[in-house]
């Protein structure tokens, strides 16, 4: 089985941005039966509330994840503004490490990370 931590930071400000998600999001659909987790980091904490939007091109495949999301950094979401989306979204706010994820945690617990 494998263990994979997908991180997006990409923003939601431009068609990179977009198509980063996506890829991160049918990556963790690939992978759903193996132990994946989703995070969302920096400018990537605001991508909940904009994949919560059932008009938006992505939100099927969103909802087809949201049991592998494990999280967002609190640090970055307080940053960008995104504190109140996340937690309405229901999404853990994690600060392991100075407000942040921690990656030393997952890399000890066998996760490969991967970063969109």
């Amino acid at each position: 089985m494998n263990k994979v931590a997908i991180f997006v930071f990409a923003d939601t400000e431009s068609n990179e941005g977009l198509g980063r998600v996506v890829n991160a999001l049918e990556t963790a659909k690939e992978l759903k039966n193996d132990d994946v987790r989703l995070y969302f980091d920096g400018t990537g904490t605001k991508w909940p509330a904009e994949l919560a939007k059932e008009n938006h091109i992505a939100h099927k495949l969103y909802e087809s994840v949201t049991g592998k999301v494990a999280g967002a950094c609190s640090f970055c979401a307080a940053a960008f503004g995104a504190t109140e989306s996340i937690k309405k979204a229901r999404i853990q706010l994690v600060d392991k490490f100075d407000q942040h994820i921690s990656i030393k945690e997952l890399l000890s617990d066998g996760f490969q990370i991967m970063n969109f």
